[in-house]
């Protein structure tokens, strides 16, 4: 009887140390043997990040609750995450596998770092039969801090969004559940783990060092990106350790984005963006009446340069105009010359042209619900393109390039020349402000390429008319009490997890500045030098210019008198209407209070761009065009371009129509036609006496550049017919 009772020990015994729940295997753990379980009613844009990241690593994946309404609660409201756990109970009655691993993880806010083998690894090391994430923060109830068992080192509260265990482990840990939905998952694990006796049966245990789980609340400080042999994953400094499985929880989705730019191989130093060239939606092989159908919001919010210049960028987009629907919407009275010549000319070119004006009484926040409503309503419309007009879109791929990219909420990187400013943030500070993310200045400068997931963005971006009828449906998108509609905007779209990206794998173009815009001439545009000196160059400088110091292209009708291009047909316009628009010209005779002496020798017919406020704007000119020309025609010679004498001059036969032999109160002068011969006026030129050389056939925006004094005494020829226009400057004097 004795020995039958040993025998029936012993064999107990025997079964339950070879049993799923106490046994150690050998060797590595079989990596088919595991199996992911994740909870995702939807497809958000988390949820393909993280799915993407299990298939790099070739993990297998079960999606619990899939098309189910969730009722789970989020981070931002009360505990809950009910739903999950139900969902995970009847997931695990359908395996039958005793030694089955399961990985039960979030998705919306998840990335892997590393795949199966190394996890299964770190789960053995862990001697466990079901290891938690942890955390640095109780939650949600503090008050059970105390029952948590300490740890030598590293964290000691559980984390519910992430843990491993063996099948059998996990169907005792969830068989108690009777709970609602909307309760707690973390307060009901919690209570499992501070228990003694259900931790020791159920062979619970932390992953206190993140060997296996990274949990970022609490612990943002730990974690960097580590870049190493053209693979990049995250590393905890605190611990040096590099977990698998990285967790966005809690108030971190900022976080867990950025780091999802990178991980896993995102990007590399080694191989740049890898993901670029997925899920795009090309268009090449569309016909142009198969182009998406976009509504393009323009919204013109305050005084702005170059707005004319807006429109005909807009008119360039390489996108078929029957497939764009327009809405305008203009706050400022002073534009609406500019909107009504745009649309004079070519309103019949689009599908659709809807015009919201300064008298409409329509508010900012207002005219963006009413955009957006155009799209949402219109059951043609695939796309929304937002875009301010201080926008400057230079590529005129742009509206293509974000298509294909095929994304819910992409915007293109546009810059302000010579600042590290974007139109995107790369992070945000604790109250919701911009903050400079670690790569902000590479992805400006361009030394990191690709499409990244970014927590702001403002006045161009493209987004799906799918995502404006779902999740960004409400009506309220750009309401707050304390944030800027920019901002509140941004806010909410993050709120709703949509991910707003921004790509840098193109030049888009830039952002005008509009501080200090005025509105008291006639082309204001002309004044904005300092404010918007590439923009100004490109509407004023002649095309050609930068030909002149590579390509030689001055020519030299006269001895030391240089012909060069300077001025486009819109700056010799522009100047002109200017002084016409002003009106004040001088009589034409010596006694002229406007120079110093209040005599002037030879006079003409003219208006001194001081009078129009303009002459600190013409030194820059002189400055930054003239003096590289003149310092590359006369060698040795260096200028500041001094001039206190700068000037249009008009020329009429019943006026002026000539000027006498003289010499320039200058080192050299330079003479700017503003008009044409033969259109405008007859007649008209220059000859200089000393070698009977004439220049009679001026070109229109062309300078001649020559000696003031001494060598170069000459006169202006007869204007016979029309009137003549010349900006001249006496620099160096």
């Amino acid at each position: 009887m004795r020995a039958e009772s040993l025998t029936l020990v012993f064999g107990l015994l025997g079964l339950t140390a070879f049993s799923p729940l106490h046994c150690e295997p050998k060797g590595p753990l079989p990596e088919e043997k595991l199996l992911v379980l994740t909870v995702a009613t939807k497809e958000t844009d988390g949820f393909i990040r993280f799915m993407r990241s299990a298939r790099h690593f070739n993990y297998t994946v079960k999606i619990l609750g899939r098309g189910e309404k969730w009722n789970g609660g989020d981070y931002m409201s009360a505990p809950a995450g009910g739903q999950k756990v139900r969902l995970l109970k009847s997931a695990l009655a359908d395996i039958k596998e005793e030694d089955k691993i399961i990985l039960f993880v979030d998705s919306y806010d998840v990335v892997f770092s590393s795949g199966p083998k190394e996890l299964l690894k770190k789960f053995q090391q862990a001697k466990h039969k079901v290891v938690f994430s942890a955390e640095t923060l109780i939650w949600p109830d503090r008050h059970l801090e105390d029952k948590h068992p300490h740890v030598r080192e590293g964290k000691r509260f559980l984390g519910a969004g992430g843990f491993i265990g063996y099948v059998p482990n996990l169907k005792e840990m969830v068989s108690d559940w009777a709970g609602e939905d909307k309760d707690s998952d973390q307060l009901f694990y919690t209570k499992l783990y501070i228990n003694p006796a259900k931790r020791k049966s159920i062979n619970i245990t932390l992953d206190s060092k993140c060997r296996l789980f990274q949990n970022l609340h609490g612990a943002l400080d730990e974690v960097v990106l580590k870049f190493e042999d053209g693979r990049v994953r995250a590393r905890n400094v605190l611990y040096d350790t590099l977990p698998v499985i990285v967790h966005g929880n809690g108030p971190t989705k900022l976080q867990i984005n950025y780091l999802g730019n990178y991980i896993p191989n995102v990007w590399t130093f080694e191989t740049g963006c890898t993901v670029c060239s997925e899920g795009l939606r090309p268009l090449s092989a569309l016909k142009e009446s198969e182009y998406p159908v976009v509504v393009i919001g323009i919204f013109i919010q305050q005084p702005t340069p170059f707005v004319s210049v807006f429109f005909e960028r807009l008119l360039n987009l390489k996108y078929p105009k029957n497939r764009l629907k327009l809405f305008i919407y203009n706050q400022e009275p002073h534009h609406d010359q500019h909107i009504r010549s745009f649309l004079e000319n070519h309103e019949a070119d689009y599908k659709t042209v809807k015009l919201i004006g300064p008298d409409e009484g329509v508010d900012v926040i207002t005219s963006r619900n009413i955009g957006f409503d155009m799209c949402r309503d219109d059951i043609d419309c695939e796309y929304f393109f937002s875009v301010d007009v201080e926008v400057v879109l230079k590529n005129e791929d742009t509206l293509k390039i974000l298509i294909e990219l095929n994304k819910p909420f992409v915007a293109p990187m546009m810059i302000k020349p010579g600042r590290l400013w974007t139109n995107f943030w790369g992070a945000l500070s604790a109250d919701g402000y911009y903050a400079r993310s670690e790569d902000y200045v590479d992805i400006v400068q361009a030394r990191r390429v690709g499409i990244w997931n970014v927590p702001y963005v403002s006045q161009v971006y493209l987004l799906r008319a799918d995502v404006l009828r779902s999740e960004l449906k409400a009506s309220d998108l750009f309401h707050s009490a304390t944030l800027d509609p920019d901002m509140a905007f941004c806010s909410k779209v993050r709120e709703q997890g949509v991910f707003m990206f921004v790509t840098n794998m193109h030049t888009f173009g830039r952002v005008l500045n509009t501080d200090n815009y005025q509105m008291d001439h006639l082309h204001n545009d002309l004044w904005q030098i300092f404010e918007n000196p590439v923009d100004w160059e490109e509407r004023y400088i002649h095309e050609n210019y930068s030909k002149i110091l590579k390509d030689n292209i001055v020519e030299n009708p006269c001895p030391d008198v240089y012909w060069f291009p300077i001025f486009t047909e819109v700056a010799c316009r522009h100047l002109v209407e200017e002084m016409e628009n002003f009106g004040q010209w001088s009589g034409g005779g010596n006694v002229d209070t406007r120079i110093q002496g209040g005599y002037e020798n030879v006079p003409t017919i003219d208006i001194h761009m001081n009078q129009v406020n303009f002459e600190k704007e013409w030194q820059k000119f002189l400055l930054e065009f003239i003096a590289p020309v003149t310092e590359k025609m006369f060698p040795g010679y260096y200028t500041r371009c001094t001039s206190y004498l700068n000037f249009v001059v008009r020329y009429k036969p019943d006026e002026q129509p000539l000027l006498t032999p003289h010499h320039d109160a200058s080192t050299f002068t330079i003479n700017i036609a503003l008009n044409s011969k033969d259109i405008d006026y007859q007649g008209g030129g220059c000859r200089f006496l000393r070698y009977n050389c004439s220049i009679r056939a001026p070109r229109k925006g062309w300078a001649l550049m020559h000696p003031g004094r001494l060598t170069h005494y000459h006169e202006g020829l007869p204007t016979t017919e029309g009137t003549r226009y010349i900006a001249v400057s006496f620099v160096d004097p």
